[in-house]
């Protein structure tokens, strides 16, 4: 018995140390790579992007399910980006609540008869409509398909070679799209897609589709989401960027070449993790035909979305994610250490398949096992201080670095007071709630041995809402 704890022991510190000393590695690539980033930002052309009849025109889809509560403050925001020429599409996806009538009284629709391409299969399409306000604003009305049905019926209305998909709960910032759309302007025959950062918009003040005052949320758990949020993206996502080797591009924000959708045949509309499916087999088909591409992580492109309040709704979240995580490693098998898929296939690939998804086994066994352990004297306590360290200070240290990071190179939250709440989230954040959220994750397991398939839904105030910064007097 001794012996056995003893391994598990053993085993459990030797994951803690891999996963840390890989982050530690991340954050150092990170910090580079976003360094650099600002170095060249401050030498971007957007203006002369933004006035050159060259920049290639872009198509946003939105797809939206009873949306009501956000849809107009979220529409009214694209059609204020900065770009050169660009259509949104609005796809209802047989939505039972009033999104078609909202967006009917606020944008003046009418009736369209819009001929459609099938080169991707959708579920049927009601009705289509355009704006007599807003000449590049039209909305398709279709029957429910979930939201990879309808970001393909998107690409079949678009009319534009790239194509820009977002939430219909999320705002871009003005000069988002031009951001984004960088790497592809500047190497247009490699660059495939795009992904921008996603950050929270509960706390901030938002008025006529724009966040205006960037602020924390008075919710623990949404702050707690912001610093995840800081600590995936500013450094896990920027990370593989820079090792070619991205697996995933926010499904809130994510710019494609149309016709790379198009030839990989849509999103996939048998997973719960369509976006990261679509970006692994964008991998696979450009790395199979030998081609020199890349797909990019942009890390000041924001989008602001809003986030669970309530643990119902989040847990849903994590749940759904870790499905899809394991759907889309399950269905792309082949590239697990394939060294003919390069970093992908021999780092990228098995990160995912050994942290990710099993990670949070480890991360709520590993605990319990060495405090049991070292109870029967099956370790030392040299061994628990060991184990300690490495499972939760470094943890805290690599959020912390997360949180400089973003001060350091964005500095969004400029109050001193809102600094100083971060860095006290960082500390509880791995004491508590990523234990909750590895549970959360579990159960995902569960459910796939159940094919449990619900989407789920989260009950959304509307970004609509004017809402001030926590603290704010």
């Amino acid at each position: 018995m001794r012996t056995a704890l003893e391994i598990l022991a053993i085993v459990s510190l030797t994951y803690f140390v891999l996963l840390n000393g890989l982050y530690l590695v991340f954050t150092a690539i990170a910090w580079r790579g976003i360094t650099h980033h600002r170095r060249e930002r401050a030498y971007s052309a957007t203006a002369e992007v933004f006035a050159s009849p060259l920049t290639p025109p872009i198509s946003i889809l939105v797809p939206a399910y009873n949306e009501e509560a956000g849809i107009v403050e979220s529409v009214h925001s694209l059609l204020g980006l900065r770009y050169p020429e660009f259509e949104v599409i609005v796809i209802s996806d047989g939505s039972t609540d009033g999104t078609i009538a909202q967006l009917r009284r606020a944008f003046d629709l009418v009736p369209l008869r819009r001929a459609l391409r099938d080169r991707i299969p959708t579920m049927g399409v009601r009705a289509a409509y355009a704006s007599r306000q807003y000449p590049e604003l039209s909305v398709i009305e279709k029957e429910n398909g979930g939201k990879a049905d309808s970001m393909n019926c998107g690409v079949n209305a678009a009319r534009f070679p790239y194509v820009c998909a977002i939430d219909a709960d999320t705002m871009l910032e003005e000069e988002a799209l031009l951001r984004v759309a960088k790497p592809m302007l500047d190497d247009p025959d490699r660059v495939a897609a795009t992904g921008g950062i996603v950050r929270i918009a509960n706390g901030c003040l938002i008025e006529s589709g724009r966040v205006t005052a960037v602020g924390l949320p008075r919710s623990r758990l949404a702050t707690m989401q912001v610093v995840e949020y800081f600590r995936a993206f500013l450094v896990g996502r920027v990370a593989w960027s820079k090792l070619h080797s991205l697996l995933i591009i926010s499904g809130a924000f994510g710019l494609f070449r149309r016709s790379l959708i198009e030839a990989v045949g849509g999103w996939a509309t048998d997973t719960v993790g369509e976006d990261l499916e679509l970006v692994v087999r964008l991998h696979r088909y450009l790395r199979g035909r030998g081609e020199d591409y890349r797909i990019e992580f942009v890390p000041d492109p924001v989008c602001w979305t809003e986030c669970p309040e309530e643990l119902a709704p989040l847990a849903m979240h994590r749940r759904r994610w870790q499905r899809g995580l394991a759907e889309t490693l399950w269905r792309h098998r082949r590239l697990w250490g394939n060294p003919r898929y390069g970093l992908l296939g021999v780092a990228a690939v098995p990160y995912f398949l050994a942290f990710e998804l099993l990670g949070p086994l480890f991360q709520l066994l590993g605990l319990p096992v060495v405090a049991v352990a070292f109870s029967t004297g099956a370790v030392s306590m040299r061994f628990l201080a060991a184990f300690l360290l490495m499972a939760l200070l470094v943890g805290v240290l690599l959020s912390v670095a997360a949180l400089a990071l973003e001060e350091f190179s964005f500095r969004r939250h400029s109050r001193g007071r809102e600094a100083v709440r971060l860095l006290w989230f960082a500390l509880l954040e791995n004491l508590g709630y990523r234990q909750v959220t590895d549970f959360w994750r579990v159960q995902a397991f569960v459910d796939l041995a159940r094919r449990h398939r619900h989407w789920g839904e989260m009950k959304r105030r509307g970004l609509g809402i004017a809402r001030e910064a926590a603290g704010r007097s």
